[in-house]
């Protein structure tokens, strides 16, 4: 049973249960119209988001794709890797109804029962490969993030038709199928820009051995100058490939550390990141940069990232930093090598 509007959750259990267990998630306390917000979501001073820190003259570069080859466009993207690791790619090759398609899926997710939802969380999925959740690791996070989550490990199309929700699951595999063609094009670029000219199956491999799709949902907050959508974080990733809807919320740190950019949402375009991965393979080229969420109070948000991931378990970084100039990163077997920051995670 919910509680009231005039009960806060002045218990953390109370709330655990209620977010958690019964699979309500944060939707569920936005929907319950909450006066304020519940206090285990009430983010330190230093975590909030302070608007006077916001860089508004400046944007993360917006490429047009619509000819991957051409020179200028190469060397805009190895530019924006390497400045700002975020840049915006525009008139690419996947297609607007697949993302708009994706987008609807992931509000229909969202809008099932908390029961249904909840066959997919933690303790009652089936696979760890298929994830319903709410903030990152909220059993042991001192002040908890505004959002809910659905994450999606491919591992095939028959693990995926059996596993996932078949509310999203097709939207969901279109997705990824249409943008790796966009991925493999970027990862070219960004290789020959390391004059790593030939991708062969081992490279492929460390570069993109395995993809991740999350569905993200950002509901609209009673105090969202208090707490965070995500806090302040990088991608263990090789690259991120984020949809993002109309609402934006997404700030990047800027090239001055103290300040932070808005990624404002551009209609059928894609949001692309540098993750820790590449820094590393590139030996610090590439830029793994924080960027984080805000919380917004009249507006639900979604977004819907890939996170393109190396193939673990191997050293396989020895060819690359032999043909770059300069080595400022050791090799790395696993994931707990590359993970620059504590807050680390996947998320957007």
């Amino acid at each position: 049973m919910a509680p009231t509007v005039a009960e806060p959750f002045s218990d953390s259990s109370a709330l655990i249960d209620f977010v958690i267990n019964q699979g309500n998630g944060v939707k569920g306390l936005s929907e319950m119209g909450l006066k304020a917000l519940p206090k285990q979501y009430i983010q330190p001073l230093e975590e909030r988001m302070c608007m006077t820190n916001v860089q508004a003259h400046d944007s993360i570069p917006v490429i047009d794709m619509s000819n991957p080859e051409d020179p200028k466009v190469t060397k805009s993207i190895c530019e924006a890797a390497s400045k700002w690791g975020f840049f915006q790619i525009v008139n690419h090759d996947v297609p607007v109804e697949v993302l708009e398609n994706v987008k609807d899926a992931t509000y229909k997710f969202f809008a099932l029962p908390a029961e249904v939802k909840n066959k997919y969380s933690k303790e009652h999925s089936s696979s760890n490969n298929v994830r319903f959740g709410t903030s990152f690791t909220p059993q042991a996070e001192k002040a908890l993030e505004w959002k809910d989550y659905l994450s999606l490990f491919y591992v095939s199309e028959e693990e995926a038709f059996a596993l996932w929700p078949s509310v999203c699951r097709e939207q969901v595999l279109d997705y990824m199928k249409k943008s790796e063609v966009v991925i493999k094009q970027l990862l070219k670029v960004l290789m020959n820009g390391l004059n790593l000219h030939e991708i062969d199956e081992t490279k492929e491999l460390l570069l993109m051995g395995s993809m991740r799709t999350n569905l993200n949902y950002y509901p609209k907050c009673p105090n969202p100058e208090l707490t965070v959508g995500v806090g302040r974080h990088s991608d263990v990733s090789t690259l991120t490939i984020l949809l993002q809807d109309e609402i934006g919320g997404l700030f990047v740190r800027g090239n001055d550390s103290d300040n932070w950019i808005h990624v404002p949402p551009i209609k059928g375009s894609l949001v692309i990141n540098v993750g820790d991965a590449l820094q590393i393979i590139s030996n610090g080229k590439y830029r793994s940069v924080e960027h984080r969420v805000v919380a917004n109070g009249s507006k639900n948000r979604i977004s819907v990232p890939i996170f393109v991931n190396p193939m673990l378990g191997r050293n396989r970084t020895t060819e690359t930093k032999r043909k770059h100039n300069r080595c400022s990163f050791s090799p790395y077997n696993s994931c707990k090598n590359y993970g620059k920051h504590n807050s680390t995670r996947y998320v957007l």
